[in-house]
């Protein structure tokens, strides 16, 4: 078996969940003064690689150390959609099978090709990269369930669109505007306000977490790595998805791997 890191690099640099602390670090001890070299980190859970437990958004919600061995490590497929996603497009079930069989329980990893614009792809841009980025259309959630998927899995910053998330909401509102000119793309695009209203309504604010949690079905984000490697593309292999045992956690930086037969 080839493992493939489909995991972001992590430190102080990359951008943050808006409104959330940064990742710090510093040494607090020094070879030269010490005989040893030691680092302190200081950060959320929610940059970088990085798995949500239902905790995050169900108060009495599985915590990362209670997710069961079997569903962090499997059969799950790798589904490229970088060829048929722009800024602020919407991936759907039938966008995924055209790709791809996607078999009840497996684990599901989205290339969008999103991770280029994170702080370490081949195209940074903090921008896009937070504000524009695709994310799930209403339908994948009730397919999401019907597929018993446990955890599924993308390369950009959520899996919720950002009309679903401050982003679209309320981001920068009376300040820098942010919020204003990604509803403005997004009614370019989906038809004005109405269409926005009708695809990005209220009550599906965050759906992609407050919808699913509730079902133990999570998700990891902000992928990476050999995610776009030519031989990972569309097909089935084996996926383990690796936090912490962060005991109460409500998420925790992952290793994502994915694990290639090379007899196959």
């Amino acid at each position: 078996m080839k493992p493939y890191d489909l995991s972001q690099p992590l430190n102080q640099d990359v951008f943050s969940w808006p409104y959330y602390p940064p990742f710090e670090v510093k040494y607090i001890k020094r070879k030269s003064e010490h005989g040893v070299n030691a680092q302190y980190i200081q950060t959320s859970n929610h940059m970088g690689t990085h798995l949500d437990a239902p905790r995050h958004f169900v108060t009495s919600g599985m915590t990362i150390d209670e997710i069961p061995m079997d569903w962090l490590y499997g059969p799950g497929v790798i589904v490229n959609l970088s060829g048929e996603l722009d800024d602020l497009d919407v991936y759907t079930p039938e966008m995924i099978e055209r790709h791809v069989e996607v078999q009840n329980g497996d684990l599901l990893m989205l290339h969008t090709g999103w991770h280029r614009y994170g702080q370490f792809g081949a195209e940074a841009d903090e921008e896009r990269y937070v504000h524009r980025h695709p994310g799930a259309h209403p339908d994948m959630i009730p397919w999401l369930l019907e597929k018993e998927i446990k955890i599924w899995a993308v390369d950009a910053i959520s899996t919720d669109h950002p009309m679903n998330l401050p982003i679209g909401r309320f981001l920068g509102k009376g300040m820098h505007g942010h919020c204003d000119r990604v509803r403005a793309l997004c009614e370019e695009k989906f038809g004005g306000e109405e269409g926005v209203a009708r695809l990005f309504p209220d009550s599906d604010y965050q759906i992609a977490h407050n919808a699913l949690f509730p079902h133990n079905c999570m998700h990891a984000e902000n992928l990476g790595g050999d995610i776009d490697a030519p031989e990972l593309q569309d097909r089935r292999l084996t996926i383990g998805v690796f936090p912490w045992k962060f005991k109460g956690g409500e998420a925790a930086f992952a290793r994502v791997v994915a694990f290639v037969d090379e007899d196959s």
